[in-house]
């Protein structure tokens, strides 16, 4: 075992205990997330409210019922009428008993602590960018299940592509996503970011927090080898912050059917700068600053490295990266204006479902971190709120997967067939305009001027009418 791999294990043990002796020590370290910048109401108590299963106010309206104290937040439409009849009757959603694996901290560790234990084979593949840059992708190549389901139009198989979150760490959950996936008939691949999870940093460049570009160019060469295939996404934790700013900035033009993010972090600038609590703060601090000390020399003409390696908040490292720069410095309100995962939201033209607990113990409470009015007016997104499932944890008794696996495969499964029978409604309605134009006397069809109005229906097809 490397050295840098046995104080890793060292520091994370410590990082459990001290967790899992918090509710005796009376949690004095523990804050939510946005507390800084956001005041709470006198009075009001975010630990309860999460104990009593019930999202804060301001999601109340228009809030849809579910098993297991879940609830759907969205704007009615068709589309969200399809989803809630599938959440309605999906078994993973059911009341479970509870466990000692039922508390946040337990769930949120044994996620991202624990080793990942075996996992499918993957087939990776290094694709470089048009700046010389590599980016990785995990293609799951096995174990293949015997009489699985083929997913997707024409019996293609759908490609699931998943984003792991920001630090680059490969959780058990997300190989769990790809055995499940696979099974279901997907074909799962992972994107790694440069210089994350073994990918090479062959330029002194990484990427920043919501940057896009190199995410672009992956889809593009995966809607390559897969020409026919549904394209899904799924994100997680942080990871989220760069599938919605692709969604938003590539719009109706993403390739994607459908996508997904687990426990997404939504308020990433106020995340920051409020800070997490600090075990959580110093062990993702720790395994950033791990990760990269093997590119300390290529990364020292660029960036400040004796500064960067001494920062003591996430904030701090992500500043000392990314805009205390040697060469192209910018402030930290530039760096937002380019990195908010939201800047573009109102592009985004597919289904986005995100899967949040009300005791996320890393994004923090649900009405700090969490933008209601988001769920309430964009037709495209869904907030399934549960009031149990730590951060990025949604665990089950072994050898179960985590439920939101389940939840997010059975939605996508909902949109393929929602889909299908749009595209088919619309072929009956063209065909009955056919035959109704045909019977039509020769003598009654003149040459018309075509109405402005009609013309921009005609061009703006993209309007849909299960988001109204």
């Amino acid at each position: 075992m490397p050295p840098w791999a046995a104080v890793l294990a060292l520091c994370l043990a410590v990082l459990t205990l001290l967790l899992l002796l918090g509710p005796r020590l009376g949690r004095p370290w523990r804050r939510a997330v946005g507390a800084r910048t956001r005041p709470r109401a006198p009075g009001q108590d975010g630990e309860e409210e999460a104990a009593g299963g019930g999202p804060s106010d301001q999601f109340g309206d228009g809030r849809e019922p579910l098993p297991g104290g879940c609830s759907l937040l969205c704007k009615p439409s068709a589309l969200a009428q399809c989803l809630l009849r599938v959440l309605r009757r999906s078994a993973a959603l059911g009341p479970a008993p509870r466990s000692w694996l039922s508390g946040p901290h337990l769930q949120t560790l044994v996620h991202f602590v624990l080793p990942a234990g075996p996992g499918p084979e993957l087939a990776r593949e290094y694709l470089q960018l048009a700046d010389d840059g590599l980016v990785a992708l995990d293609w799951v190549v096995g174990p293949c299940a015997q009489g699985r389901r083929v997913t997707g139009a024409g019996g293609f198989r759908a490609v699931l592509l998943v984003i792991p979150n920001a630090w680059g760490r490969l959780t058990r959950n997300v190989l769990g996503l790809c055995l499940l996936a696979m099974e279901r008939g997907y074909y799962p691949v992972i994107f790694h970011r440069r210089g994350h999870n073994g990918c090479p940093l062959v330029s002194p460049r990484l990427q920043s927090f919501g940057d896009p570009s190199d995410l672009k160019e992956a889809v593009t060469y995966i809607r390559f080898r897969h020409p026919a295939a549904p394209l899904f996404a799924v994100s997680e934790g942080s990871g989220s912050a760069l599938l919605l700013s692709y969604l938003g900035e590539c719009g109706s033009s993403s390739y994607v059917t459908g996508a997904a993010c687990i426990s997404p972090v939504l308020r990433c600038r106020e995340w920051l700068e409020a800070g997490l609590p600090w075990p959580y703060e110093r062990g993702f601090l720790l395994h950033q600053k791990i990760a990269l000390s093997r590119y300390a020399t290529a990364l020292q003409d660029t960036v400040d490295t004796s500064r960067l390696f001494r920062s003591r908040t996430l904030r701090e490292f992500e500043e000392t990266l990314f805009c205390h720069t040697k060469t192209f410095p910018i402030s930290w309100d530039t760096y937002w204006d380019r990195n908010d995962p939201l800047r573009d939201v109102d592009e985004a033209a597919v289904p986005v479902l995100c899967i949040c607990s009300a005791d996320d113990p890393v994004c923090g409470a649900p009405d700090l971190t969490l933008p209601a009015e988001l769920f309430h007016s964009n037709p495209y997104f869904f907030l399934l709120l549960s009031p149990r499932g730590g951060h990025c944890g949604f665990l089950r008794r072994e050898p179960l997967p985590a439920w939101s696996h389940e939840v997010i495969l059975d939605s996508f499964r909902a949109l393929t067939e929602f889909f299908r029978m749009e595209e088919r409604l619309k072929g009956l309605s063209r065909r009955r305009a056919s035959v109704l134009g045909g019977r039509r006397r020769w003598g009654s069809l003149q040459k018309r001027e075509v109405s402005p109005s009609s013309s921009l229906e005609e061009s703006f097809s993209w309007k849909r009418s299960y988001t109204r």
